[in-house]
């Protein structure tokens, strides 16, 4: 696969094909765990991992696998990798496996990992489906991020927030701004309310990037005539 075809599968996955933000999958884990922002960095990474490992061991075992039985052979791969992904976290990272809770093992149920192994990865060859799955993860976890730290900036007036569940360091309790926060922010409706308004940026900055488009069609053609 040549460097622009893989910049072509990053893009998509991070802006045009995002699963967060375009398709809406995903979101149980998306809305329940972006708190803070180190909960969102470490259940994007997780998703990332698995969404790229599946989408290659499901293209590179495509051949052999019978269509009547496809979707239970791509569940069994994701559990596969989703339980090697949490006995890692267990070992390396107790107390952030701890603060994720059931989310990790519920990568499995995803739709967004199922959707790409079954519209993508199996129609795809190896490489092709290792850089869409890098592209959906990184846009996956993305999300995760830029929500997590929206919140947690907003809700708890801090960032970085216990950080030392992903160094393994002293505790940390992150860059305070204020005493206190929004605390509807880190509730459930604040989750609603993140992703509306992440969703609406994206469509607003789409808008505008296709109004300029429109306007500069035109003055191009009036000097290809000329």
């Amino acid at each position: 696969m040549t460097s622009g075809g893989f910049i072509e599968h990053l893009q998509t996955g991070l802006w045009q094909e995002n699963p967060g933000l375009v398709q809406l999958l995903g979101l149980c884990p998306l809305l329940a765990v972006t708190t803070t922002l180190v909960n969102g960095i470490g259940l994007g990474v997780a998703t990332l991992l698995v969404l790229t490992c599946s989408n290659a061991l499901v293209s590179a075992t495509r051949r052999w696998i019978q269509q009547d039985i496809r979707i239970p052979i791509y569940v069994l791969i994701i559990a596969s990798l989703v339980t090697c992904i949490e006995l890692i976290f267990k070992a390396y990272f107790p107390t952030l496996d701890r603060s994720l809770g059931i989310f990790i093992p519920l990568i499995v149920t995803n739709c967004a990992i199922v959707a790409r192994a079954e519209v993508f990865a199996s129609r795809h060859p190896v490489a092709a489906s290792i850089a869409d799955g890098i592209g959906m993860g990184v846009g996956f976890a993305m999300l995760l991020m830029a929500i997590g730290a929206f919140r947690e900036l907003v809700g708890q007036a801090s960032i970085l927030s216990r950080l030392d569940m992903l160094t393994g360091g002293e505790p940390f309790n992150g860059f305070v701004f204020a005493d206190s926060g929004l605390l509807l922010a880190i509730l459930p409706p604040g989750a609603f309310f993140s992703l509306a308004l992440a969703v609406a940026l994206k469509n607003h900055i789409d808008r505008k990037r296709s109004m300029s488009r429109s306007e500069k069609m035109p003055r191009d053609l009036r000097r290809a005539r000329r």
